[in-house]
């Protein structure tokens, strides 16, 4: 509710990839985090397919409002002169956790075992195709962010 009411303004992940290890230490022991930013997006579209959110709510909150918030310069948007940072989706193609490679350093994801009803087929970083179904193309258009904050 409290996404859907605008009372929190951004929707992102800190990715804090944690071996199992490191993460099966008593509580106060254990660092804090998940490797989540693999699944997040899929995680999202779960919920604008069971009608919890809106898929434009998705990218307000995930591509829009950061943006905003700390004054990133031509993007968050699909506008002319922006950059394209875009992520294609299939939402009738599955994704299952346990037979998707885990990209993350530390192996493993808390999403094990679970099937998403959507799959992430394409990324696009500036404009340049990175990963396209399940592989990465070798480009990296990486570059640093321009922002006021």
């Amino acid at each position: 509710a409290a996404v859907v009411e605008d009372r929190i303004d951004v929707i992102a992940t800190d990715h804090a990839p944690h071996t199992v290890e490191e993460k099966a230490q008593p509580y106060f022991d254990a660092p804090a985090g998940l490797p989540l930013v693999q699944h997040a997006l899929l995680t999202l579209i779960e919920h604008v397919k069971n009608g919890v959110l809106s898929i434009e709510k998705v990218v307000q909150k995930t591509a829009h409002a950061p943006a905003q918030l700390f004054d990133v310069s031509r993007r968050g948007y699909l506008r002319e002169g922006y950059w394209a940072d875009l992520v294609i989706i299939d939402p009738d193609r599955e994704t299952v956790v346990n037979d998707e490679p885990i990209y993350a350093k530390c192996g493993w994801s808390p999403f094990n075992g679970l099937t998403f009803r959507s799959r992430i087929t394409h990324t696009l970083v500036n404009g340049k195709l990175v990963y396209k179904d399940g592989e990465f193309t070798g480009d990296s258009p990486a570059m640093a962010l321009a922002y006021e904050r």
